[in-house]
């Protein structure tokens, strides 16, 4: 006779958070195809990709981590919010010193250091891991999120901006007071003492943030269209960064927090963090000073393609 087979809730659970998972990537994927179809037929363009840009960055982003805040389901606790900090100012300290050793693995020339430099620390933290978070994760993650978008911005305008000018760039304070950090920072004081917003200002947050996933997805889908992946697939140093930057280093994360006894929304929240692929705001500034883009812009396409296939996989796994 053949066994019946008995599984426990455990076991239970962790495949149905799986499927929850892969639906929703499976969701994304569908509204980045919708994005790539779009511009195949040319109904966006340049001029709609930044117009879109602007809107979801500058807007329905800092609106989206404003709302999620204020929905009243964050059971985050003031302790675990405290680790949180400590944990991703220590996240990206580790990723200033990866980025200046992982160029040297890969015995890259010295004029594109800098470049592999700046993909291994400005991930796309914001523009991908805010939607992708809020798609795959419990509310709670929306905190551990804003902490590294807020270290993300600082970094950026201090250490990034020398990076990229080769030290020759004046470092302007004013440039971190963009919409995405202030209305980060308002999160964490509404979160931090409990506030209220009237029904009108909590319902136009919504509104305005709920658009964010679909605006981004496709804005992901316009920039694959628009590359040739085929050609710059066949890169193998980007490989091995690949390997190094976004599955062991993500492993490790994951390694550490189990290890310190990190609550599973820390853990998995700051997984995500670590394995979203590389952003587009030192390629933005790049373009602004003159420097070369070719290798950034190859860096965010493939590693943005590779990342739906790692991000699914660790967020059903781990």
């Amino acid at each position: 006779m053949q066994k019946k087979a008995y599984y426990s809730r455990q076991e239970v659970k962790i495949v149905e958070s799986s499927l929850i998972v892969l639906q929703q990537m499976a969701v994304i994927a569908i509204l980045v195809g919708i994005g790539f179809f779009l511009q195949k037929r040319s109904v966006l363009g340049e001029k709609g990709d930044k117009i879109l840009s602007k809107i979801v960055v500058d807007i329905c982003n800092p609106a989206l981590v404003v709302s999620t805040i204020l929905s009243g389901n964050i059971s985050v606790t003031h302790q675990d919010f405290l680790k949180g900090l400590v944990i991703g100012a220590a996240l990206y300290a580790s990723f200033c010193l990866l980025g200046l050793i992982i160029p040297r693995i890969l015995r890259l020339p010295k004029d594109e250091r800098r470049f592999y430099n700046l993909m291994t620390i400005y991930t796309n933290v914001g523009f991908l891991g805010i939607p992708v978070a809020k798609a795959v994760l419990p509310e709670d993650a929306i905190v551990y999120v804003i902490i590294c978008n807020v270290a993300y911005s600082v970094l950026f305008y201090t250490h990034g901006i020398l990076v990229i000018s080769g030290a020759k760039e004046k470092i302007k304070p004013v440039m971190m007071l963009n919409p995405g950090v202030l209305m980060s920072l308002l999160a964490l004081v509404i979160f931090w003492f409990d506030l209220s917003f009237p029904p009108i200002l909590e319902n136009s947050f919504n509104y305005i943030g709920n658009p964010t996933v679909f605006l981004s997805m496709v804005l992901l889908g316009s920039a694959v269209a628009k590359s040739d992946l085929i050609r710059d697939i066949k890169d193998a140093r980007l490989w091995i960064f690949i390997l190094i930057r976004m599955i062991l280093v993500p492993l490790m994360v994951v390694f550490v927090l189990r290890m310190l006894g990190a609550p599973d929304v820390m853990v998995k929240t700051f997984c995500l963090m670590s394995a979203v692929p590389v952003g587009n705001l030192p390629l933005i500034q790049a373009q602004k000073t003159g420097q070369r883009t070719d290798i950034l812009s190859k860096g965010i396409i493939v590693t943005t393609v590779f990342s739906f296939i790692s991000i699914t996989l660790f967020m059903t796994l781990i």
